[in-house]
């Protein structure tokens, strides 16, 4: 993964202090579920495609690793004052941040490939490890802690959805070809419709899908292929990626880890790369099994010449891919880099993963070929064996470029990609032009068939007539990606069934064990493959909501059961998986479970009703879809396209898709769907049988050492015979056929409304005393504010950037900060509660699970250290936002707390406690963190002593306390009218009980930063492993956003009086006066410390990596984080460094010289100009996204946040450009940088750290 520092950047935007983002998905599979110390609460079945990923712990540290397969970037989450790491993830998907997320409409409003849809994204860039499942829930707890980059994480692992394709640029839509009302209820899916005759249906399901209207594809004289789409979203900006189609798969035994060494040396010694950057435009790399891209995005044209900048990244794309510079210095300073990178992805779960790929494609290169390389062999390239490597395989005839964005005219583009790339010589192609054999599943790129004459050559021959192969590489590239042969589960394919196999470490929390099946990609081309993938869909929608309902009444044996099928053009294979995860006490009643659950669905089937639920469930996401087709990123797109070519699938826009899912819907028994999933459940309820298909691997990871009560550690032991046994006895348990479930049509009925409004008499009221008028509308943003009778605030936006669809957010200020020395943990551990619990009123949680999966609701419940916060996203199709408002009603009304909901999360939050000593990096910041923080428990994880004092009660007056009428905020953004969300407002908001003053409990304990100094202001922690990793975190103090201090003082007061400097102004006289009025504006404004410490941290990002990384050759990863909290007041910043033992402290040295730094090395006006440039930008292009407009509405009308107005949100452009260099000073002189306040914590891991001091809690 080649990084910049351009990656690195903390957004002043002022939004609150919520973790909510989204994050594009991609294609690939993952495959792996490591052990997690808490597993997350699964979601309403909405979502079915979606590629989940944790929500990242408090963001603000960067705790664990999460290391992958795929070694690429993440930048920074743009919604929240936090910075998404450069990390690898091994075997993660591509996931929605912001929490939990819905319909797959609502989270990535993009249409995914049909048999890719099951996805799991897998060795892909910028993607976080999945958290286990637990039983759903309609309110997932997101809850977290600030010092570990695990977050209580609740989103689903295993959800599928309508089978989709790309979404398009802006077309005439189709018209609505919806199921009418009742239509499904009345279909008898067991009978075909009447009109079709078996042979007209035969002659239907063959006929091949449309293909995508708007997607433009050729290809240049020397073999070069290319795509564009127009797409306005966002606007004035455009996707340029040049994948080359060679990744480590392609290494040989001695060149392991070299495609990754190339994309480094590449990408960072691209001199017209760099000159990019001050354009505003962004660029990253990744390499993974099959493929390296280079991807820059970047503005249509210079804000200051209006110049055309598509050549210029064309021409920086051409030079990283096809023509670099190997310099051996370059090659030295990548080198170092990438063996810290080697250090700090390896974690407990890149080891996890590693191992199960290892088992899973033990008979091909895949099990040996992971993208990083080996030290050993990284250590001992010189830049002429690196550049021989890229000679092999760097040429035009084996790339695709991609061109995803605002662009108008196509014939244009057409012209700069020929007039860039044309001249890249065939004759730099001639040496070797490797082809590769036709193993396993055909990936072809752009068309669908591939030529028979590369199809059995070894990919190591070469053709010796010059003029062959030059004809050749200009018509095709390599003929199947990845070359590999795999070994099928399919009947009577393989008779030699592998003995489980066991992973066993001490890093190791909980039992986990996966059950792979590998089978051939099935192309979606045809109606009938489509129909297929739809089938599939429902069935395996059934499975996950019973394996996870059917045991939530009582305390279940396991932590999560997952089924996941999703295809991976990374591996050339589609991939079923059944991964059940448990304590490890429970692991053999867990399998058993499992196995019954698989087994009672293959032998009964889906029922009737669950065709039904399901398939409207699929056809309503399907119609969103569609609806949202203007507003998918250009990202999107492209990920899409890129995914979609790998796997040989068709590319439909969203209508496309939309109507090809309606036209194949009719065709569809329950027969059919009862037969072809069981097709896919085969290999687990059939185990053991002679006619079954035989699992690819079965892989258990566990513990060396489990905590008994009463015993403590004792050792785990396991064999494979005993996994074996426990799979076989679950078969064998008696199974019965799944009884119909009622799910409510409405929480709320017509007549309950009717008496609430007359009891409550719900109304508006004016928004201060001051003010005469209950509605304050600010026509320049769109903003509406009211407030009801009840006390409840409510701000709202009309929004038609996503189609029918809508966003709510209900904040509560306290949070974990109103804990009590007598309550510790009783917030975090209630919300816990609440979501495991997922009952309100007399509807049982199966029941209110099925009605969020009806009208397509997802809701997520999160606790932080100032706020509890409940997210809603809904559709306005079938009454979708009412529903949705019900729901909060009966949330806030009606929740029901049940003893054994409170059991499981109290056992979780132990369980996750008892897991940090075996993480580094949490162990190393919760020893920080409780340091800088005077041992307050309120930022940390709760003790087990502090659990165990907690009770049902405890817990749930903690939480409900602070559900208090004017200590709570409701904002929505979507596209409704006015009358439409007043009406929802006053009816579902209006009659929640107004709650009395005296109930509520007004403030809380001091929150204080340790006296210093101190002793503990250095720390060290030492963790034995197998293998040496090293981390680092230093911290200190800071303003909260608003420019609160701890000790009381209000640091704007001061900033208001400051004149303003001469020097810092234009030369002209109206130039001057203009700007010194927008200084005066910012110095008065209360963002002045929001909008200052943002573009503070860029600055700092980039001269980290500038020195840190790239000079000094002391890290691979860097980071400086702001924390700036909205209500509390304080903040803190802390830095994030990766290293190996040997180089850990010089980098921690190294980190504080540039933070002390600033005032000897000034800011330089380019590096704030940078700074502004990339802040804005990112502003521009969230700005069309509902969610962003959330963290906007945020604490307008908080009491608890007085300082945020409307100005906050209309000025906050002009404020970050009047910010001056001396403004930035003012925010950095609020940082306590001396070494009496900072705080650092370095830990050490390997066979000898610390020589045997280890990690005690």
């Amino acid at each position: 993964m080649a990084t910049s520092s351009s990656s690195s950047v903390i957004s002043g935007i002022p939004l609150s202090q919520v973790r909510w983002d989204t994050s594009r998905g991609g294609g690939g599979r993952s495959i792996v579920r490591v052990n997690r110390p808490v597993p997350t609460a699964s979601l309403p079945l909405t979502r079915f495609r979606f590629h989940l990923s944790p929500t990242p712990a408090a963001a603000r540290w960067q705790g664990d690793v999460r290391s992958r397969n795929t070694i690429g970037l993440e930048f920074q989450d743009w919604k929240n004052n936090t910075i998404r790491k450069k990390k690898k993830q091994s075997g993660a998907c591509k996931a929605w941040k912001w929490t939990s997320p819905v319909s797959f409409s609502q989270q990535c409003k993009r249409w995914i490939p049909c048999c890719s849809s099951l996805n799991r994204n897998c060795y892909r860039k910028i993607t976080p490890l999945p958290l286990a499942t637990s039983a759903p829930t309609f309110f997932p707890d997101k809850s977290c802690f600030p010092l570990s980059s695990h977050k209580l994480n609740t989103t689903s692992g295993k959800h599928i959805c309508a089978p989709c394709a790309t979404v398009g640029p802006d077309e005439p839509h189709a018209a609505s070809t919806t199921w009418p009302d009742g239509l499904l209820e009345k279909q008898d899916f067991d009978s075909l419709y009447p009109q079709f005759q078996t042979t007209e249906l035969e002659g239907f399901l063959s006929t091949q899908l449309p293909s995508h209207p708007k997607l433009h594809r050729g290809q240049l004289k020397n073999g070069l292929r290319y795509l564009i789409l127009p797409n306005k979203v966002p606007p004035n900006r455009f996707e340029a990626h040049m994948e080359v189609h060679v990744g480590s798969i392609d290494e040989e035994d001695d060149e392991q880890g070299i495609a990754h060494m190339i994309e480094h040396v590449a990408f960072l010694g691209s001199k017209k790369r760099e000159k990019l950057l001050g354009t505003g435009a962004r660029s990253n790399a990744y390499t993974d099994f099959h493929h390296t891209v280079f991807h820059i995005h970047s503005p249509t044209c210079s804000k200051e010449s209006d110049e055309d900048l598509l050549p210029l990244v064309l021409d920086a794309l051409n030079e990283i891919a096809f023509h670099p510079k190997f310099l051996s210095s370059r090659v030295e300073k990548e080198r170092r880099a990438i063996l810290s990178e080697l250090q700090m992805m390896n974690t407990i779960e890149y080891r996890v993963d590693c191992q199960l790929l290892q088992h899973l494609h033990s008979e091909n290169k895949l099990s040996k070929r992971f993208p990083i390389g080996l030290e050993e062999q990284i250590k001992k390239w010189d830049a002429d064996k690196i550049r021989k490597f890229h000679e092999r395989w760097y040429f035009p005839g084996n790339a695709t470029l991609y061109i995803v964005g605002d662009i108008d005219n196509i014939s244009k583009t057409i012209y700069q990609i020929e007039a860039v790339f044309g001249q890249t010589a065939l004759e730099n192609e001639m040496p070797s032009p490797p082809t590769s054999s036709a193993f396993g599943a055909m990936a072809s790129f752009l068309v669908p068939k591939l030529s028979a004459g590369l199809a059995g050559s070894s990919s190591h021959e070469r053709l010796s007539n010059p003029a062959d192969q030059s004809k050749i590489i200009k018509m095709e590239k390599h003929a199947v990606r990845p070359p590999v042969k795999h070994n099928w589960s399919l009947p009577g394919h393989n008779t030699d069934m592998k003995p489980p196999q066991i992973f066993q470490h001490e890093l190791l929390q909980n039992f986990s064990i996966n059950m792979f099946c590998k089978i051939p990609v099935n192309k979606v081309w045809t109606f009938g493959d489509l129909r297929n993938v739809l089938m599939k869909r429902i069935f395996l929608s059934a499975l996950h909501f019973r394996i996870n309902t059917r045991y939530k009444s009582s305390n279940p044996p396991f932590t999560s059961v997952e089924l996941d099928h999703s295809d991976s053009g990374r591996e050339g294979c589609t991939v079923t998986t059944l991964t059940v995860t448990a304590e490890p006490k429970n692991w053999q009643n867990a399998i058993k479970v499992a196995v019954q659950e698989v087994r009672r669905l293959k032998e009964f089937g889906v029922t009737k009703g669950e065709l039904t639920r399901y398939m409207d469930a699929l056809l309503k996401d399907s119609e969103q879809l569609a609806a949202m087709i203007d507003n998918v990123s250009s990202v999107d797109n492209l990920d899409f396209i890129m995914e979609s070519d790998a796997l040989g699938h068709t590319v439909m826009d969203q209508t496309q898709g939309h109507e090809s899912l309606m036209a194949v819907a009719g065709t569809v028994t329950l027969d059919e769907v009862n037969s072809i999933g069981a097709q896919v459940l085969e290999f687990i309820s059939d185990f053991a049988k002679p006619t079954a298909p035989l699992p690819a691997a079965i892989v258990a990871c566990v513990p060396k050492k489990v905590h008994l009560d009463g015993i403590g550690e004792t050792e785990f032991e396991i064999t494979p015979s005993e996994i074996t046994a426990a799979i076989k006895s679950g078969l064998e348990e008696p199974i019965e056929a799944e009884p119909e479930l009622e799910v409510p049509k409405e929480l709320i009925s017509p007549l309950q409304l009717q008496e609430l409004r007359m009891q409550r008499r719900p109304s508006f009221i004016p928004l201060s005393p001051e003010m005469n008028v209950t509605k304050v509308q600010d026509k320049e943003t769109g903003i509406t504010q009211l407030c009801l009778s009840n006390g409840i605030p409510v701000n709202y936006k009309i929004s038609k950037n996503e189609a029918r669809g809508g966003v709510m957010r209900l904040i509560v200020g306290g949070g974990r900060a109103a804990e009590t020395s007598d309550s510790k943990g009783a917030v975090v551990v209630g919300v816990r509660t609440l979501s495991e619990g997922g009952r309100v009123g007399n509807f049982s949680r199966e029941q209110v699970e099925l009605f969020c999966v009806n009208h397509l609701i997802n809701c997520s419940l999160e606790s932080t250290e100032e706020f509890i916060s409940m997210e809603f996203r809904f559709t306005l199709r079938d009454n979708g936002m009412h529903a949705a408002f019900q729901l909060l009603h009966m949330v806030l009304e009606h929740s029901v707390w049940l003893d054994d909901a409170f059991d499981r999360a109290r056992q979780l939050y132990l369980s996750y406690y008892r897991s940090i000593p075996k993480s580094l990096e949490r162990s190393t910041a919760h020893k920080l963190m409780l340091a800088m923080m005077n041992g307050d428990e309120r930022f940390v994880e709760p003790t087990p002593k502090s659990l165990q004092n907690l009770t049902l009660k405890s817990v749930k007056d903690a939480v409900m306390n602070q559900f208090v009428g004017d200590n709570m905020e409701v904002s929505i953004v979507g596209d409704f009218s006015e009358e439409e969300i007043e009406s929802c407002v006053l009816d579902y908001l209006g009659t929640v009980r107004a709650s009395r003053d005296s109930e509520r409990e007004h403030g809380f304990s001091p929150i204080l930063f340790r006296p210093s100094p101190s002793d503990l202001q250095f720390q060290q922690v030492f963790l034995k492993d197998t293998d040496e990793r090293a981390c680092a975190y230093i911290a200190g103090p800071a303003p909260n956003r608003w420019g609160l201090t701890v000790d009381g003082k209000d640091l704007l007061e001061s900033v208001a009086d400051i004149p303003i400097a001469d020097d810092a102004l234009p030369h002209s006289e109206e130039g001057k006066d203009i700007q010194k009025d927008l200084q005066k504006k910012l110095h008065g404004h209360p963002l002045f410390f929001g909008i200052t410490m943002g573009l503070l941290a860029e600055v700092i990002n980039s001269r980290l990596f500038t020195t840190v990384r790239d000079s000094l050759g002391l890290t691979y990863d860097v980071s400086f984080e702001l924390n700036l909290f909205d209500r509390l007041k304080l903040g803190w910043y802390v830095i994030s460094v990766t290293s190996t033992p040997s180089k850990v402290y010089r980098a921690v040295d190294a980190c504080k010289n540039v933070l002390r730094g600033l005032h000897t090395n000034k800011i330089a006006p380019r590096e704030l100009e940078r700074a502004k440039r990339t802040l804005l930008m990112r502003h521009e292009a969230e700005i069309k996204s509902n969610a962003y407009w959330l963290g906007l509405l945020a604490h307008l009308q908080a009491s608890s946040v007085p300082r945020k107005d409307i100005s906050c949100v209309k000025e906050l452009t002009s404020l970050y450009e009047a910010a001056s260099i001396e403004d930035i000073y003012l925010a950095y002189d609020q940082l306590k940088v001396d070494e009496d306040s900072l705080y650092s914590c370095i830990g050490i891991a390997g066979v000898h750290a610390g020589e045997g001091t280890t990690v005690h809690f």
